[in-house]
Parts: C-alpha cells; structure tokens; sequence
C-alpha cells in the first residue's frame, strides 16, 4: 500500500469521525432517543464487525483477555459514547468536538503521571497549547450549555481512561476482533440499561449511516492507514475530524463559534498536532483502530 493512499485513508476515517454528529442530531429530530440510538449503533457496529472477524479468521486471545475487552466496550466504550452523545442534545456539536479532542493531553498527562512518559519540552508545549486551547473554548462566557459543556469533558476523561486500559492489551491482538468485542460489551450494556430499541421508521437511515460510515468504515480506515503511514502521521491526519465537525454543523445548522473559541479550537488542535510530531507511546492512536465517539 502506498503512503499517500494510506493518508487517504486515514483522512477518510477523519471524516466518517467528524460527521456523526450531524447523523445523530439527524436521528434525534427523527424521534430516536439518546439510549435507541446507542443500542442501535453499537449492535450494528459489533454484527458488521463479527462479520469482517469471521473472515479475517484470527486466533483467539485468552478468556480474560476477552473479558477486559467486553469490560473496555461495556463501560468505556459505552460510557464515552453516552457522555459524548448526550453532549450533542444540549450544546452544539462544534464545541462538543473540541472539547473531546482535549483527550490526547489528558492520555499524555496520565503516562507521565504513570511514569510511562518522560515529560519533555515539546511535551510541556502541547499540554500547555491544549490547556489554553480548553481556557479559551470555556472562558469567553458563551461556551453553551454548563450540563452539555461538563458531559463533553466527561467524555473526553472518559476516553482517555479508556485508552490507557486498552494500551495495555496484547500488540498481537487483531483488532477487527478486538472491534468486534468491544462494541458487543458496549451494545449489551446499553441494552441492559436502555432496553429493546424502538425505533421510527425515519430514523434508520441516519442511524445505519452513523454505525456504518461514521463507526465501522472509520475504524477499518483508520486502521489499515496506520499500518501505511504510521501511527504518528496518522494522529495529525486525525486533526481534520474536528474541522469537518466544525465545518459540516456550520453549514447544516448554522452553527457557530466566537472568534475567541476559534482560537482556543486551534490551540487544541494544535496541541494533537505537536504530539504526533513526538515519539511517543500512549498518544499515538493506535486505539483509534478499534473506538473513537
């Protein structure tokens, strides 16, 4: 696979990413309820992904191995996707995004704090750029919604922890299964939680379009474009995911942003943008292969 193919499809992972707030908000004024929507989405993501695992046949990794990965889906997973989505019912989707975006600096601060990561300068720079990034989106007094603006910070907290788990999963473990899994753990506790879905007729096609284009295509993307350009290019790439979002919801919605949290969108950006510049271990996205909002 060449290079630039491989950025494309890290890029097209980066879209499918950013444009699924607009399919949610899409199945939310369908009359899809937040629990219909996360039951639905990751019980197609694990079926598509039970499928690509069967015929990619992989080996099995250990029973506890399998269930660390259900606990991941179950509560990380699923907890993240809760947060994030309930987010987009009280405050635009553009803020939302990049809030979650403070995540990197949040994994990066919680491997130093482990000790799994030196604190360099270039280091100090990016979680500095990414809190003054968050200083700005929250301070301007126009940042929405308190509720929505505290669950988007959730989420990104959420995702963070979440990322840490999985980095200590086997390297060897495919990660179409891993995928699969995951989201079986997420789609069976939020149907404990929520129930049986019940979903209008108008509603399926936005929820078929965020499982498939904006959870499965992503993930296989994003995947199979690390594995071309490296993980590290890929994290860069990866920054288009709040600019389509932003973009997208602007031209949709008319959704804006002041000019102060503009600014503060690109420092955290910025900030992604310095750390996969970095070597590094655990904020490079190799997790972004099997999870993402």
């Amino acid at each position: 696979m060449r290079t630039p193919f491989g950025a494309a499809l890290c890029l097209i992972s980066a879209v499918g990413f950013g444009l699924a707030p607009i399919f949610a908000k899409e199945a939310y004024a369908a009359g899809v309820s937040l629990q219909t929507l996360l039951v639905v989405r990751f019980g197609l993501a694990a079926l598509l992904f039970w499928l690509l695992a069967a015929w990619r046949r992989p080996g099995l990794p250990s029973w506890r191995v399998l269930l660390v990965c259900l606990a991941l889906g179950a509560v990380g997973y699923a907890g993240q996707a809760a947060l994030y989505f309930g987010a987009l019912t009280l405050t635009s989707a553009s803020l939302v995004s990049l809030l979650l975006y403070a995540y990197p600096a949040i994994v990066t601060g919680i491997a130093v704090a482990l000790r799994r990561q030196g604190l360099d300068r270039g280091r100090v720079a990016a979680l500095t750029s990414s809190a003054l990034g968050l200083l700005l989106l929250l301070g301007t007094g126009d940042a929405g919604n308190l509720a929505g603006v505290m669950l988007a910070l959730g989420a990104a907290v959420t995702y963070a922890l979440y990322l840490t788990v999985a980095d200590g999963l086997p390297r060897e473990l495919d990660l179409f299964l891993l995928s699969a899994v995951v989201c079986t753990g997420a789609a069976g506790s939020v149907t404990a939680f929520a129930g049986a879905p019940s979903v209008p007729g108008g509603a399926w096609p936005w929820l078929v379009l965020l499982a498939v284009f904006s959870t499965v295509v992503p993930i296989v993307t994003m995947f199979a474009g690390v594995r071309s350009v490296g993980a590290s290019t890929a994290a860069i790439l990866s920054c288009v995911e709040p600019a389509v979002t932003v973009g997208s919801t602007a031209l949709i919605y008319g959704e804006s942003l002041t000019a102060v949290q503009l600014l503060g969108g690109a420092a955290v950006v910025a900030a992604i943008f310095m750390m996969g510049r970095l070597p590094r271990r655990l904020d490079a996205p190799r997790e972004r292969e099997f999870g993402s909002t």
